[in-house]
């Protein structure tokens, strides 16, 4: 049971993390159809350039906490800035293009960003810095950290900032709006480039909060790191309902636990053949099983008819 529990603890925080991301998947798929790949990439500068803003004015005296707050702002300002630079640059001038296209351009893009951050940040693992006190705590024989806590409850209340954003706003509305049918949204006065823009903005400012999130939970952060973390985001997205908001958000918590959950037991399953670094392929195991048997996800997708 302690093992469960334990487990259990570890699944969540995971999944709260790929809960944040999906969401960037599902935005962007929900109002204009496309699977934007490069967003783990932009996750992982999050990660990296609050590393070097928050390491510099740490070296320059300003206290932890502080230097990693002004860390996390600028991770999410620039983050929002490469969004918005994606969108204008890459994807735009591909809408109305087949949808392979866009895809592949994705990809592209993805890889750019992996090298432009292996030049400006080097090969090497960067140490995050420890902005927190390094409190445990227990219950039931389940240990938890103070960063753990604060990645659950973080994640919870920015997921639902973003409800309260999409159902609740006029910005909202037209993101609806632009989902259901982008033509007739125009011409009942939303203006599309902006809402598109807005979808990547807002998406890329999720994946900087959890690309702090991932640097202070694993304490390094690599060129690399966003490849992995986007192919089990855009598993979670799938599991869910690719399109749905809570769909992604169930579908980030579940795929966290079941990876979790594996981890732990897998050894005991497989007689010690398989160890727990063996965890990844759990999410693709799910991804293979929910397009086979469910391809909707488990929250079904909302989409309407596109011009």
């Amino acid at each position: 049971m302690d093992i469960f529990l334990q487990q259990l603890v570890n699944g969540l925080v995971q999944g709260s993390i790929y809960a944040l991301v999906a969401l960037g998947y599902t935005m962007v798929y929900g109002i204009m159809g496309l699977i934007n790949f490069a967003h783990g990439e932009v996750v992982m500068i999050g990660t990296l350039v609050s590393i070097t803003v928050a390491g510099t004015l740490i070296d320059a005296g300003m206290p932890v906490a502080l230097a990693g707050l002004v860390g996390l702002v600028t991770a999410v300002l620039s983050c929002m800035a490469l969004g918005w630079s994606l969108e204008r640059v890459a994807y735009r001038p591909l809408r109305d293009a087949p949808r392979l296209t866009p895809l592949i351009t994705a990809i592209g893009m993805s890889i750019v960003l992996q090298n432009l951050a292996m030049i400006v940040w080097g090969r090497n693992y960067l140490t995050f810095p420890a902005f927190l006190p390094k409190l445990s705590f227990e219950w039931a024989g389940a240990y938890f950290t103070l960063v753990q806590v604060l990645i659950v409850l973080v994640s919870a209340l920015t997921m639902a900032a973003l409800l309260f954003l999409v159902y609740r706003t006029k910005l909202g509305m037209a993101m609806r709006a632009t989902a259901q049918n982008p033509a007739v949204a125009s011409l009942m006065g939303v203006n599309i480039n902006r809402v598109i823009a807005a979808a990547f903005v807002i998406g890329s400012a999720l994946g900087a909060v959890a690309g702090v999130m991932v640097g202070s939970y694993y304490e390094i952060a690599h060129y690399q790191m966003g490849f992995m973390l986007g192919l089990k985001a855009f598993t979670a997205a799938v599991l869910g309902g690719i399109g749905n908001l809570a769909g992604a958000m169930a579908g980030g918590v579940l795929l966290g636990i079941i990876e979790a959950l594996g981890a732990g037991y897998i050894g005991d399953l497989t007689g010690g053949f398989l160890g727990s670094h063996y965890q990844d392929i759990f999410a693709f195991v799910v991804l293979i099983g929910v397009l086979m048997f469910k391809p909707s996800g488990l929250f079904g997708e909302k989409t309407g008819e596109r011009a």
